[in-house]
Order: C-alpha cells, then sequence, then structure tokens
C-alpha cells in the first residue's frame, strides 16, 4: 500500500511539473496591505474583538471601494492556508490573514465587504498559522464576528459566502460546517486546493467518517471546487460521500500550489466570478 500511495504521488507531481507557471500570467490585482486604523472603502485593517483585547488575535476586515453607509453588501468570509509554507515552485503560504488573496481577487475589491477571520491558538492568545489550535475558540469567534461585523458594517446576513485556500479549504468544512449554529451562517462555499476528508491530515476528525457527518449540514447549498491541475479526486471522494450534492468543480490549469491565482486575469478567473455573481442575484 505505502508502494502504491508514493507511487501515484510521484505520477500526480511529474503530472504538476509539465503544467506552466501562475507567475507567467502577469497579475491585474494587488490585494491592499494590512493597516492599523479605522474601517474606510478601499482599505484592509487590523481588527481585534472584545474578548481577545490584550492579545495578539485578530481579524483582516476590507471595505469595498463602493462601500457607503446604509447600503447592504455580500460578505466573503476566508481562511488562511497553512504557514509558513514553501514549495519546489516558490509558492508560499505564511498563514497570516493579512496574506489572504481569495476574497480580494473574486471581487476586484468592489460590491463585498471581506474579512479573513483567525483559527485561534490553543492557549487563546495568538493566531495559529499551522492547522487549527482550538478548534471550539476558534467556531466561536467565527459565530460572534460574522453577525457583529454584518451588524456594523452593512453586511447581509442571507449572502455570506464562506472561502478559503489549502487549510482554508478544508475549513470551509471542518470549522465552517463544526455544528448547526456556525453551518447556518453561510449562503455558499468556495473551496481551493484540498477538500475536508479527500485526504488523512494530522489531527483528529480528518478521517472520511468525519468528514462526511459535516458534510449532513452542507444541506442544498452550492460549493464551488477548484483546485490546482485537477479536481478529479475530490470529484470522485463527493460522488460517493455527497450524491447529488450542488457542486461546480473548476481546475485551474497551472501548477501552483496558491491562492493569488485569482489576482490574474485567467478564464478561470472569470468562472467564479460569474459563479458568485449568479448565485447572488
Amino acid at each position: 500500500m505505502i508502494v502504491m500511495i508514493a507511487a501515484l504521488l510521484s505520477v500526480i507531481s511529474a503530472q504538476a511539473s509539465e503544467l506552466p507557471d501562475i507567475r507567467a500570467v502577469e497579475p491585474d490585482l494587488s490585494p491592499p496591505p494590512m493597516t492599523e486604523g479605522d474601517p474606510q472603502p478601499g482599505a484592509r485593517v487590523r481588527q481585534t474583538a472584545p474578548e481577545y483585547e490584550g492579545t495578539d488575535v485578530y481579524h483582516a476586515l476590507y471595505l469595498p471601494t463602493d462601500w457607503r453607509v446604509g447600503e447592504r453588501y455580500p460578505v466573503i468570509v476566508e481562511y488562511a492556508g497553512n504557514g509558513p509554507y514553501t514549495n519546489d515552485y516558490g509558492d508560499v503560504c505564511t498563514g497570516k490573514v493579512e496574506d489572504c488573496s481569495l476574497g480580494y481577487g473574486i471581487s476586484g475589491g468592489e460590491g463585498f465587504i471581506w474579512v479573513c477571520l483567525p483559527y485561534v491558538s490553543a492557549d487563546g492568545q495568538r493566531n495559529q498559522l499551522q492547522w487549527w489550535g482550538d478548534v471550539e475558540a476558534t467556531v466561536a469567534y467565527c459565530k460572534r464576528a460574522v453577525p457583529r461585523i454584518c451588524g456594523a458594517y452593512g453586511g447581509d446576513p442571507s449572502k455570506v459566502v464562506l472561502t478559503g485556500f489549502s487549510r482554508g479549504s478544508i475549513a470551509c468544512n471542518f470549522i465552517g460546517l463544526h455544528d448547526d449554529a456556525i453551518a447556518a451562517l453561510w449562503c455558499a462555499f468556495i473551496c481551493h486546493s484540498h477538500y475536508d476528508g479527500v485526504k488523512a491530515w494530522p489531527y483528529e476528525g480528518s478521517d472520511r467518517t468525519s468528514a462526511m457527518a459535516r458534510l449532513q449540514r452542507l444541506g442544498d447549498r452550492p460549493q464551488f471546487i477548484s483546485h490546482e491541475g485537477s479536481v478529479d479526486t475530490t470529484r470522485d471522494f463527493l460522488a460517493t460521500a455527497y450524491p447529488g450534492g450542488d457542486f461546480t468543480f473548476q481546475p485551474v490549469p497551472y501548477r501552483n500550489h496558491t491562492d493569488t491565482w485569482v489576482l490574474r486575469d485567467i478564464p478561470e478567473r472569470d468562472a467564479l466570478r460569474h459563479w458568485i455573481l449568479d448565485l447572488l442575484e
């Protein structure tokens, strides 16, 4: 079995190396850096929840360039990948909320409130950069933050989309469908690169049985599922785990394990943008 898995991984790696590098396509977007200060249109600011004053736990909030007091906006909530991560292609993920890209690339900086939420460390003192830290604290943070941000900045609670890259993609179900209360926050999901239950990871609850139990909280809500190279492994898993689900599968024809593909004018970004706009009409 170990030999078979190693051989499969070797084939996958060889196939990935034959794909082009995403850096050959110049970006047309660059997310604004996270700054201190009050939220304002076009700025991404660091915020600390009242429950975590005095700690280094924080999230990043972006208000769109067309934000106006009294108007309503759909909301993209994003979870980061694992950090620190690098690979042979030069792809990097820090695991930090301020370095997320999906929400900005999806929206182009307009029309959506974008918030990148933390995973809370086991001691409750900082953002967790690898895996989950305190799962219950992370879930509780999200349950408070989403309605609080919607109430303060005009987010439409019926149009909140959860997204994430790599660890964050797994988090769409592992965190976002953790229990009935958090599952009820979302109208849809965008999962890029990896998927809860497809592969066993070094944490409790990564097995398929646990993932399939979480999937039962999805209901008929749609998920846009993308992956560098191929989405076949996730498609095959879901054909058994959740047949009849509302899934849109989008391979991204580049070798890179990165969320920065959405910062480039490529057909796959167009497909994602059309999907979310059709969803929220």
